[in-house]
């Protein structure tokens, strides 16, 4: 069995989160179908085991939604959506507890993938090299993303 099973099945999940938000919200599919790229990549990287670039690139890249996520008022306005439970509109609903299940598997991807690292690669010399390449790659990718698509989010 491979250890990075549970990377692999928290990148699948994230991106069929990104699929059904892309269905519940068609205005914003492109921006859906963008984050999801990021998390296809970690699987193909995962199948090519190179398991020490997705590892580092999923940490980053799993903390740099959730800043976005945060920064911009989309999970406080989902977690409003919730406990208010005002709307009878099924699709917000959805999209709300949608948009918490990807912040939750962010937060997984994050801690699992540290374990991981820490396990097979600590101590090994190749966290400063992987960390300042996999940031970079991560930099351009929410670079681009924030160009493109910042004045699409709403409340941004």
């Amino acid at each position: 069995m491979q250890p990075y099973r549970d990377i692999a099945v928290l990148a699948g999940t994230q991106v069929l989160c990104f699929l059904f938000l892309a269905q519940f919200e068609p205005r914003f599919v492109v921006i859906h179908l963008y984050q999801s790229i990021l998390y296809l990549a970690i699987l193909i990287l995962l199948y090519y085991r190179e398991d020490r670039w997705a590892y580092m690139i999923a940490m980053l890249a799993s903390a740099v939604w959730l800043t976005l996520a945060y920064v911009s008022p989309l999970l406080s306005m989902a977690v409003r959506e919730l406990v208010a439970f005002r709307s009878s509109d099924t699709t917000q609903i959805a999209v709300s507890v949608l948009a918490l299940v990807t912040a939750s598997i962010a937060l997984l991807m994050i801690a699992f993938c540290a374990r991981h690292w820490w396990k097979e690669y600590a101590g090994l010399g190749k966290t400063l090299n992987t960390f300042l390449i996999s940031f970079g790659i991560v930099t351009v990718y929410y670079g681009i993303f924030l160009h493109w698509f910042w004045a699409m989010i709403p409340d941004a």
